[in-house]
């Protein structure tokens, strides 16, 4: 079936929707004449079923188009036989028209479907993991605020903007916190500083996660005998010992981030190195 130029992009579906049912129905009656006796009841059912829903469909689909067409006839007839002097405000606007508002809502629609998902921290921390289920990781310059081994012998404090992407880490990683103290009441401060912000509630860390030592190389061997896949650390000299052994490995360093070598990235902090996605 041909249709007119003059036929809109909603007539032309109306066409080709009508052209399909006769298909189908055409296709569903061969089915009938020449298969009934092998079908069962339940499979007459279910075809039986599949065709009133197309003629139900094909209706509905019908209706408005027919309406449109016979509402734009008795228009034309109207503004045809009220002569020439009132042509010019007889004008018939077009039913398919559709209005700015309209249009306006129906981008937003699309614009908010098609806008991309932010990820959550827990997707970033184990895309920037790469999918790593070990990590060690250093407490001082990185989770808690002290930086030197002697200012832990008065106080230990952890950094409340590191503590969530901690706990993301401990859902996803097999966690160890290490660090060198110089007394027993300093591994005292850094384990209660720990529990009092909630590290341990989470259940994905465990005190007995949390070594320490008196030496730099003893972090080192930590962190060997683990054989992580990351390891987070603010010694530079740490990170090229361990660089041939650990897969991955953080420098949090006052630098911008970036990737320092084949399996070593730099970052000033590690919540911003998890930011930065």
């Amino acid at each position: 079936m041909a249709t007119g130029e003059g036929d809109t992009p909603k007539q032309e579906l109306f066409h080709l929707i009508k052209r399909f049912g006769a298909y189908v129905t055409l296709k569903i009656s061969n089915l009938f004449s020449i298969s009934l006796h092998n079908l069962d009841s339940r499979s007459i059912g279910a075809v039986a079923g599949l065709a009133v829903a197309i003629v139900f469909t094909w209706r509905m689909l019908r209706s408005p188009a027919g309406s449109q067409r016979r509402q734009q006839k008795r228009q034309g007839a109207s503004s045809s036989n009220s002569g020439a002097g009132a042509h010019s405000n007889a004008s018939v606007a077009p039913t398919d028209a559709c209005s700015p508002s309209d249009d306006s809502r129906a981008q937003n629609v699309v614009d908010e479907f098609f806008q991309p998902v932010k990820p959550t921290l827990g997707q970033i921390v184990r895309q920037k993991l790469s999918e790593g289920r070990k990590v060690t990781c250093r407490l001082l310059g990185v989770i808690l605020e002290e930086s030197s081994p002697e200012e832990l012998q008065k106080q230990a404090t952890v950094k409340s903007s590191v503590l969530e992407v901690l706990l993301e880490i401990t859902k996803f990683c097999d966690l160890y916190l290490m660090e060198l103290v110089l007394d027993d009441e300093s591994e005292k401060r850094v384990l209660v500083a720990l529990e009092e912000a909630g590290v341990f509630t989470s259940g994905g860390l465990v005190k007995d996660k949390v070594l320490f030592c008196s030496t730099e190389n003893g972090r080192s061997s930590f962190v060997r005998q683990l054989e992580p896949d990351w390891h987070i650390d603010t010694n530079p000299e740490i990170i090229n010992q361990l660089a041939r052994f650990i897969k991955y490995q953080l420098h949090v360093s006052p630098s911008r981030t970036e990737r320092t070598a084949a399996n070593v990235f730099s970052a000033p902090s590690l919540e911003q190195f998890f930011g930065s996605i």
